[in-house]
């Protein structure tokens, strides 16, 4: 998969950034109510914007909103392009990228694999 980065200006000690990356969907059954929650759960705790598109699409959705990423029916196989720009979007983008491959963390909480 492939991923960018482009340094902007220092805000407060923090470094803006804007980087995107792209990862596998490869839980059983895709984002479905769970994992959408875990996604934007997720999202929601860093301070940059958060975008998303599927397949290769130019339609991006706001990776913070949970009715769109369950809108958007995310399957297992889809090819999520992940984007977020402003403070800690590295990071963030980092951080969810692990999350999907992890399989958003559902076979440590339901003690199964998926």
């Amino acid at each position: 998969m492939s991923g960018g980065l482009r340094i902007g200006s220092r805000e407060a000690g923090q470094v803006q950034a804007s980087c995107q990356i792209e990862v596998e969907v490869k839980h059983g059954v895709g984002l479905h109510a769970r994992p959408s929650v875990t996604f934007t759960r997720l999202a929601k705790s860093f301070p940059c914007s958060i975008e998303v598109a599927v397949n290769g699409s130019d339609i991006w959705l706001n990776g913070k909103s949970i009715i769109k990423i369950m809108g958007a029916r995310i399957r297992k196989g889809s090819v999520l392009s992940i984007r977020a720009d402003g403070i800690l979007a590295e990071e963030a983008i980092r951080a969810l990228k692990e999350l999907v491959e992890r399989n958003f963390d559902e076979e440590k909480r339901h003690g199964r694999t998926i």
